[in-house]
């Protein structure tokens, strides 16, 4: 484990949470690794708990609450609070959710939408406080194809 984990920001401009965030979930699993998804909104927390379960006819990805039993026994766990009740090694920052503290953590994504102006200004800040305390930062963004490619 490192005491300084990666930082990747994911910059949204051509797909949605929705569309991004499972394949990047599926990716954490095949690692090995377990992931936590931080959103400060309920609301936010329910949806993805339904995208999910739905996002591919032919399979899910298995997931729980923070908030029900067996939280620590999730590959993926939704939380509120960001507690690491499974012991993630991924943790997932959406909807401007504040990101804590990154002790035990291998990687960090921040997911944010660059149309969102206010959710852009957001990344802007974060990325200058965390470059300025010295953070493993990286950079994605979607080419006109969709696809992936680092930044910075």
């Amino acid at each position: 484990m490192n005491d300084k984990p990666e930082i990747w920001f994911y910059h949204l401009e051509r797909s949605s949470l929705d569309q991004v965030l499972p394949t990047l979930l599926e990716k954490t699993i095949e690692r090995g690794w377990r992931a936590m998804i931080k959103s400060s909104h309920s609301h936010r927390l329910d949806e993805v708990d339904d995208t999910l379960w739905t996002f591919r006819d032919d399979s899910f990805l298995p997931h729980g609450r923070a908030d029900q039993p067996h939280a620590e026994r999730q590959p993926v766990l939704l939380s509120e609070t960001g507690e690491n009740l499974n012991g993630a090694q991924a943790l997932f920052i959406v909807d401007d959710a504040e990101l804590g503290g990154t002790e035990g953590f291998e990687r960090c994504f921040i997911i944010f939408d660059g149309r969102d102006e206010p959710a852009l200004q957001n990344a802007r800040g974060r990325w200058k406080a965390l470059k300025g305390q010295g953070a493993n930062l990286a950079y994605w963004r979607q080419t006109d194809e969709g696809r992936w490619e680092k930044a910075a």
